[in-house]
């Protein structure tokens, strides 16, 4: 069974687990280092504070086990789908699709008409599932890599009025 959970600044304890968990899983697809979450940056107020008022931050639970998360930003002109990660437990039983109609479903009620995301262009699987969820490459350059050299791939999905 497939639980969403939009979470506020008091379930930080949650978020952390999950972000930690993803950052130590999955390097390689986000712009964040596990190392910088922790040490000095393993802070409650640093936690509290990322879960950013007026976004929706939900968890995933799995089976009653917290699995995945995803955020939606407002921005300019269209709202933001970030730090989605589906725990390897959780792959495969559309999870990550269902966050991602969720995040929409509030985009779409917040008034945006397009839901973008950035994604590391080395993360076939998670371009995948974006393409099965309706995104596209927007060719608008994203930010620069760590290397120097490659960058983000920019990606966008038009949204249906709520």
């Amino acid at each position: 069974m497939i639980e969403l959970r939009a979470l506020t600044s008091d379930d930080w304890p949650l978020f952390r687990e999950l972000r930690l968990a993803a950052l130590a899983e999955a390097p390689y697809a986000f712009g964040s280092t596990l190392a910088a979450w922790q040490g000095e940056g393993d802070r409650e107020e640093r936690w509290r504070s990322r879960l950013i008022p007026g976004a929706l931050d939900l968890v995933a639970l799995v089976d009653g086990e917290p699995s995945a998360m995803a955020t939606g930003v407002p921005g300019d002109g269209s709202a933001e789908l970030i730090s989605m990660w589906v725990g390897p437990k959780a792959r495969g039983r559309g999870v990550g699709a269902r966050l991602i109609a969720e995040i929409g479903q509030w985009a779409a009620r917040q008034g945006f008409s397009t839901l973008r995301l950035a994604v590391m262009p080395h993360n076939p699987h998670a371009i995948a599932l974006y393409e099965r969820a309706g995104f596209t490459d927007t060719g608008e350059p994203g930010d620069l890599l760590p290397d120097g050299v490659g960058r983000e791939l920019l990606m966008a999905k038009p949204l249906r009025a709520a």
